[in-house]
């Protein structure tokens, strides 16, 4: 098993869209690259912690691989908006791909110059690309959001 760590906007719906992968083996909703010890959702949510929302991904690359997961990241939200996804406006919404080894970093990288080369976006991508650091994970009612309310299976 491998793990990769992404952010993307509201991490409800982007665990939804990871869970739903094959090979995807677990995912837990966080926050990663801040400040603040353990921090709170309601921290997390003043913009003063420096923290992303982001799904930590268990998957097993026999069956997906992490571009295969990079793939899947560009097509859930918009990495054109600076700090933003839809209505969610914050550093703590913005497009980040923490990576855990040389490899992911490289392939980070690679797989954005190809997203903004494919004439996808008229805009340029803002994702960041970054060391991982500490996971805090979100409180439990965060988990899986979405199915424990059957929004999303």
């Amino acid at each position: 098993m491998e793990i990769a760590t992404l952010g993307a906007g509201c991490f409800w719906g982007v665990e939804a869209a990871l869970r739903r992968r094959n090979g995807v083996k677990a995912t837990a909703v966080g926050y990663m690259g801040g400040t603040v010890k353990n921090p709170t959702y309601e921290q997390v949510c003043t913009d003063k912690t420096g923290h992303a929302e982001v799904v930590q991904v268990e998957y097993d690359p026999a069956v997906v691989t992490y571009d295969d997961l990079l793939n899947l990241f560009w097509e859930i939200h918009d990495p054109t908006t600076l700090n933003r996804q839809g209505p969610d406006i914050g550093t703590q919404y913005r497009s980040v791909v923490f990576f855990h080894t040389p490899g992911q970093e490289a392939a980070a990288h690679a797989s954005k110059t190809r997203i903004q080369a494919s004439g996808r976006y008229t805009r340029n991508v803002v994702t960041e690309i970054t060391p991982a650091s500490h996971f805090w994970r979100a409180e439990d009612y965060h988990q899986q959001y979405f199915a424990k309310r059957g929004i999303l299976h």
